[in-house]
């Protein structure tokens, strides 16, 4: 059964992270203002991570460097499957790394591979702790 809090902690927690994440980038860009953004898409986007929860409980066992791989598969395929489908409805993406030079039709950028690795672990941690508190 899905459950719309930890669909709402998701989606919040990927808001917070992406800010963190656009703000650091924003400080080593030379701003020192601290700049960040995200967008009213991402939240759903986010929250879309409980329907994962399943498969963490499938690879938990797993050796790390492939889990790591298989959601940084997963997490690269959202990131374009839900940047296509908006590209589709509105006329365009609410990113664009068409600037960057390691991206695929502008919707990925295969240069973060390390970051959605890591982000895999977060999320596995984080899913944990949910359980744990047992919000459901």
């Amino acid at each position: 059964m899905i459950s719309l809090a930890r669909f709402t902690l998701y989606g919040l927690s990927g808001w917070c992270l992406e800010v963190l994440w656009t703000g650091l980038g924003s400080l080593l860009a030379g701003d020192a203002r601290l700049t960040a953004q995200t967008y009213l898409w991402m939240f759903p986007i986010y929250g879309v991570v409980v329907f994962l929860e399943p498969v963490h409980d499938r690879i938990a066992d797993w050796p790390w460097p492939v889990r790591g791989l298989l959601w940084m598969a997963i997490f690269f395929g959202i990131e374009y499957l839900t940047g296509w489908i908006i590209r589709l409805a509105v006329g365009q993406s609410p990113w664009n790394y068409s600037q960057a030079p390691w991206h695929l039709h502008g919707l990925i950028r295969l240069d973060y591979a390390p970051v959605w690795f890591g982000a895999g672990f977060v999320f596995e941690r984080f899913h944990a702790y949910l359980q744990q508190k047992g919000i459901s």
